[in-house]
Parts: structure tokens; C-alpha cells; sequence
């Protein structure tokens, strides 16, 4: 005999009340009352960064030209330190190759559910064209560090 035939959600809910105990065990009541809080930005005492700290990074990071050697070193996740390594061709960081003329750093958005800030990017070159990326920051990054770029193309 099935407990909850033709029904996939049923195990779904049948699960979740059957570990809601546990969770409501080690998990204060305020926490539970709002997943997502807004106020204080920290969480287990480390320090989300803010849209504005997130802003301020990227703006520095990629300053007028592109990051320095040291910044790309020591200023991007190890996960994209792999996607570099993996397109020796391109510059994963700027989404192209080369230097830009200009940087212009968009104001950044944070969505403290999903743990990340990013920005968008837009990189003017000596022909005149412009290009346009987002760059993401791991809202709990120690120090804070460019965790991933996604290209416009």
C-alpha cells in the first residue's frame, strides 16, 4: 500500500514535515520567521558585503585599463583562475583580449538569498566599440574577490 499514491509533491511535504522538527530544534524561532534577513548583513558572524562595498571592489579592480597582474592573482576565485586556465585564448576576466580604453563600472545588485552582488561592466576599446559583462563578488568572500565573469556574446 502506497501512502500518498499519484501525488510526487506528497513525499516532498511528507519530508519536510517529518525534518522540520529537527530544523526547528537547531534554528532560532526569528530566523525561521524570516529566511531572509535583512537587517544585520551578517550571518554566523562573518560580514556579507554590501551592493556599495561590492561597487567600490569591481571599480578598483578593473580601474581605467584592466586589473593588475598582482589583483589577478590574488583578487579572483579559484574558479575562475580555472575558466582562465581552461581558455588560454581569451582574457576571462575582461571578455576579450586586449586593453581597454576606458572601464566604466555599473552599480552593483545584491541578492542575499542567492549569496552574490555583481555589476555590469562596459569596456570601451581604442576603435570606439563597447562591450558589456557581468561580474559577480560571493557576497561572503574573505577577503572580497571577483568570483566569476559571465561575457555579454
Amino acid at each position: 500500500m502506497t501512502l500518498f499514491p499519484y501525488r510526487p509533491g506528497a513525499l516532498l511535504l511528507a519530508l519536510s514535515a517529518a525534518l522540520f522538527p529537527l530544523v526547528a530544534s537547531s534554528v532560532p524561532a526569528a530566523a525561521l520567521a524570516d529566511p531572509v534577513p535583512r537587517w544585520p548583513l551578517h550571518h554566523h558572524g562573518h560580514h556579507h558585503h554590501t551592493a556599495e562595498e561590492i561597487t567600490t571592489f569591481l571599480t578598483a579592480f578593473y580601474g581605467d585599463h584592466g586589473p593588475s597582474a598582482r589583483d589577478r592573482s590574488q583578487r579572483i576565485s579559484q574558479q575562475l583562475k580555472e575558466k582562465q586556465a581552461h581558455s588560454p585564448d581569451a582574457d576571462v576576466v575582461l571578455c576579450a583580449q586586449g586593453t581597454p580604453r576606458d572601464i566604466a563600472v555599473g552599480p552593483a545588485t545584491v541578492a542575499q538569498a542567492a549569496g552574490v552582488g555583481w555589476a555590469t561592466v562596459t569596456t570601451t576599446w581604442d576603435s570606439g566599440a563597447t562591450d558589456t559583462f557581468t561580474a559577480y563578488v560571493r557576497l561572503d568572500s574573505r577577503p572580497i574577490a571577483l568570483d566569476d565573469v559571465i561575457c555579454a556574446g
